[in-house]
């Protein structure tokens, strides 16, 4: 049997995932409400190459922009990346849908702070071959993809910056389709959690409960301890550099179809290697001071319209604040009402939140709730 299989045949039956979760008007609510605020005081994002925005080579298909993941830490560097390219294009054609792991949305606990299905109602979609290609038939937004998936997550700091193991069906899509891929190099992320290393058996062991990694670090203790800081990030400076398109499509001329597999494999490897270097490069212009900390010092001095919840262990009641605002409908154009005491406010209309404040016993209230869906 060959290894490619041509899954168009079941497109039309798949096209419901396109609007399926994906909610836009939330969507752009919770980036201009939320996620904003994290950005401009916490993270102090660089958009690097942006402005030179490569445009389509096949109208009729997506661009392909792949990314490198951080490793262990929560995925805040996807967040911010897709939340900031909704923006630039206005939730338009050039924007960019995220194809993710489906263990990001398998269970509550790996969605921002238990928030049910966030992540595929800011528009991402679980990153199976099928729904790949059924993606790869609309026209409305470009995709994002990290290609590294689960692993690129769990990688450990000691491999900062070194591509892992490269799934081939964002290549394959590419071949197929005759369409770019735009890397897209993610720089200091890798100082969300630093000096956090992987264990395979831990991590083997908390993947049944629907987590993909259990970082090993100084700052593992704090996670038992207050589970809030899950999902926490330290103030790494990210910058986003934009890489010269990769035109896999031009390596081969052979078609798809009578490819082998050992050939995708050989062009995915080119592709890698070529993103590597460019990561590399990106890391030595950008990546030399990861915290800027007299910058985040202004920033939360200056920027920062509703202290503290623009910070980590606010993080909680700033989402839960807006999961309120957002159900009244009448109120979604006005700005989300938050003052130092708005916490009692915050807890007494959502008194779950208090499990992210409890030391230990808090994890197990939260583990309950969040275990994935077929566990349950």
């Amino acid at each position: 049997m060959h290894w490619y299989t041509d899954l168009s045949n079941q497109v039309e039956g798949n096209k419901h995932i396109y609007n399926e979760y994906f909610d836009v008007e939330f969507t752009r609510q919770i980036i201009n409400k939320v996620v904003n605020g994290l950005d401009e005081v916490y993270f102090r994002t660089e958009m690097v190459g942006f402005d030179d925005f490569p445009q389509r080579n096949n109208p009729d298909r997506p661009l392909i922009f792949a990314s490198n993941h951080s490793g262990m830490a929560f995925p805040w560097d996807a967040i911010i990346l897709a939340s900031k390219m909704f923006l630039m294009h206005n939730f338009g054609r050039d924007a960019a849908r995220p194809l993710s792991s489906v263990m990001l949305s398998g269970s509550d606990l790996m969605n921002p702070f238990m928030y049910k299905d966030l992540w595929k109602t800011v528009g991402s979609i679980d990153a199976t071959f099928l729904n790949f290609e059924t993606m790869m038939h609309q026209n409305d937004h470009n995709l994002l993809i990290y290609p590294e998936g689960v692993p690129g997550i769990g990688k450990g700091f000691n491999r900062k910056y070194e591509l892992q193991r490269f799934s081939s069906s964002f290549v394959t899509m590419s071949l197929k389709y005759k369409t770019d891929i735009v890397p897209i190099y993610t720089i200091n992320g890798e100082y969300i959690n630093p000096y956090a290393y992987r264990w395979e058996w831990l991590n083997n062991l908390v993947q049944k409960i629907g987590v993909p990694y259990l970082p090993i670090g100084f700052t593992t203790p704090i996670i038992f301890l207050q589970p809030w800081f899950f999902y926490a990030a330290l103030p790494a400076n990210l910058v986003y550099v934009m890489g010269k398109p990769i035109k896999a499509y031009e390596f081969t001329n052979t078609p798809l179809e009578e490819m082998t597999r050992e050939e995708i494999m050989s062009i995915t490897a080119k592709v890698k290697a070529l993103m590597q270097q460019g990561l590399h490069a990106a890391e030595k212009e950008h990546g030399k001071s990861p915290y800027r900390l007299g910058r985040l010092f202004t920033s939360v001095l200056t920027k920062s319209k509703d202290f503290p919840y623009e910070l980590p262990f606010a993080w909680p009641l700033y989402f839960s604040a807006f999961k309120q605002h957002y159900k009244g409908k009448e109120s979604r154009n006005e700005k989300i009402k938050l003052g130092f005491l708005s916490w009692i406010r915050i807890l007494w209309k959502n008194p779950f939140d208090l499990f992210f404040y409890l030391p230990i016993l808090g994890w197990f209230p939260l583990l309950l709730k969040g275990a994935p869906k077929k566990m349950k």
